[in-house]
């Protein structure tokens, strides 16, 4: 029960995401391109949740993904996606929140 909990809630091991832009590592950050105009963390990829299936052909599976939005709704349902297709995929949550931790 509680590995489940863990799990809907995202309560595992702490994700390093400095360590995983130093790797490599591509922010993906999938609000509309409107509110990504209006303030995002430097050198992510603008690609909306809605139209992400139709862009996979942007994201490389060599490399680590890194989903942010918003809230951290929308980089949830985009990691599970981009998971089911194949890739390495963290998700960063709300982007401001993301930007903090980084530093960008």
């Amino acid at each position: 029960m509680i590995n489940l909990l863990k799990k809907i809630f995202n309560l595992g091991p702490k994700v390093d995401y400095n360590e995983l832009i130093a790797s490599g590592a591509i922010i993906v950050d999938v609000r509309t391109k409107v509110e990504f105009e209006s303030g995002h963390i430097k050198g992510a990829v603008n690609v909306p949740l809605q139209s992400l299936e139709q862009h996979l052909g942007k994201l490389k599976k060599d490399k680590p993904l890194i989903t942010c939005c918003a809230s951290g709704m929308r980089s949830s349902s985009a990691r599970g996606f981009l998971k089911s297709k194949g890739y390495e995929v963290y998700n960063g949550g709300g982007w401001m929140s993301l930007k903090s931790k980084i530093g960008k």
